[in-house]
C-alpha cells in the first residue's frame, strides 16, 4: 500500500529510505506530489482489486510522521494505491524476509514457466525465460539482448531535453508542460503533440485534472490500447491517485474525448462514467475500514466495468 500527498507537504528536495521493523518506507519525489510506502503484510482476497484499509494508511502516516517536522494527516492524502508481489514460497518467515527473487523452470519442452520477481526487475526477467527457452529452439537463435534495447521513448529523449524552449514556443505550451510530456512519453513527445494538429484544443487542460493536456487522454485511446475509463484515468495516466476527488470531476470530459476513437455513444459514455464513480466511492470506503476483511467487502462492491463489457459483446 503506498498513499500519494501534495509536494507542499514534505519540505524536502531529496527523497528518504527509512527501515521499518516490518518492512522500508519510501518517502519518494512524485512530479508535484510525494509516494509514501510501502506496507508488507499476507493479503488472501481478492487478488483483482487488493484493497488498502484505514489500518494500513494509519501504519504509513504514523511511520512517516516520525521523521517529518509537520505531521501528515489523512486530509492530506490524495489518492492511496495497493498492490500484490509474488513471492516464491510461502514459508512461516515474515513475507519482508522473503526472497524477492524469481525462478524459471522448463516443466516440458517448448513451455517455459516463471515464478516470484517484482517490476522493477523484469528484464532480468525476461532475459532469463528467452535464455531457457534456447534449448528448445534451433540452433543459432542468439541470447536474449534486452539489456541492449532502449525502451520505448527512449531513443532521442536526451535531445529534446534540450530543445524544451523551442518545443514550447513552436506548441504555444509553457515549458513545463513539455517537460511533463517529455517525463511521460520521451520521444513519443511528437506522436502525442500531432493528434493536436487538426484539433488546438487537445493541447488545453483537462477540465478538473489541470496536469493534464486533453490529448493524454486521446493518445491513451488512440495509441495505448486504453478500452475503459479507469484505463485512461488508473493506468495510462495516474490521475485517480493524484487528484484530490481521485478524478471524478474529469470523467465526464475525458470519456467524451475518447468516445469518438472508442466508438461509445452517450449511453456507453454514462455507464463508463458511473462505473468509474462507483470505483472512486469503494475505493474510498475501503480506506476508512478497519481491516482487509472489511475493506475488500466495500472495494469487490463496485461493479466490473470490463464484465459488462464482455457481457454486451456476447449479448
Amino acid at each position: 500500500v503506498h498513499i500519494v500527498v501534495p509536494r507542499d507537504r514534505i519540505n524536502s528536495e531529496t527523497g528518504m529510505i527509512l527501515r521499518t521493523e516490518k518492512s522500508v518506507l519510501f518517502v519518494i519525489p512524485w512530479g508535484t506530489h510525494w509516494i509514501v510506502g510501502t506496507t508488507d503484510t499476507d493479503w488472501e482476497l481478492d487478488r483483482a482489486h487488493p484493497a488498502a484499509s484505514r489500518a494500513d494508511i494509519d501504519y504509513i502516516l504514523d511511520h512517516v510522521n516520525t521523521v517529518l517536522a509537520k505531521p501528515l494527516t489523512h486530509d492530506d492524502i490524495e489518492g492511496v494505491y495497493a498492490g500484490l508481489r509474488p513471492l516464491l514460497s510461502g514459508e512461516s518467515e515474515a513475507t519482508s524476509s522473503l526472497s524477492r527473487e524469481h525462478a524459471v523452470a522448463r516443466p516440458q519442452p517448448g513451455l517455459i514457466s516463471i515464478a516470484g520477481g517484482k517490476y522493477t526487475t523484469y528484464r532480468v526477467m525476461a532475459a532469463d525465460a528467452v535464455d531457457a527457452a534456447l534449448v528448445d529452439l534451433p540452433s543459432g537463435v542468439g541470447t536474449c539482448v534486452t539489456d541492449q534495447i532502449p525502451l520505448v521513448g527512449a531513443q532521442g529523449y536526451l535531445a529534446l531535453s534540450n530543445q524544451t524552449d523551442r518545443l514550447a514556443r513552436e506548441r504555444e505550451l509553457p515549458t513545463w508542460r513539455i517537460t511533463h510530456l517529455l517525463e511521460r512519453y520521451g520521444s513519443l513527445l511528437d506522436e502525442v503533440l500531432e493528434l493536436a494538429d487538426d484539433d488546438p484544443s487537445l493541447l488545453e487542460p483537462l477540465p478538473g485534472a489541470e496536469e493534464y493536456l486533453k490529448v493524454e487522454v486521446v493518445y491513451a485511446a488512440s495509441h495505448e490500447g486504453a478500452l475503459h475509463l479507469d484505463d485512461l484515468l488508473a493506468r495510462r495516466t495516474r490521475i485517480s491517485i493524484e487528484a484530490h476527488d481521485r478524478g471524478v470531476a474529469c470523467a465526464d470530459d475525458a470519456a467524451r474525448l475518447v468516445a469518438p476513437v472508442l466508438g461509445w455513444d452517450d449511453e456507453r459514455i454514462a455507464d463508463e462514467v458511473a462505473a468509474y464513480h462507483a470505483r472512486v466511492a469503494a475505493e474510498r470506503e475501503s480506506q476508512v475500514e478497519p481491516d482487509d476483511l472489511a475493506a475488500n467487502a466495500e472495494r469487490t462492491a463496485a461493479p466490473d466495468i470490463r464484465a459488462r463489457a464482455v457481457g454486451r459483446a456476447l449479448d
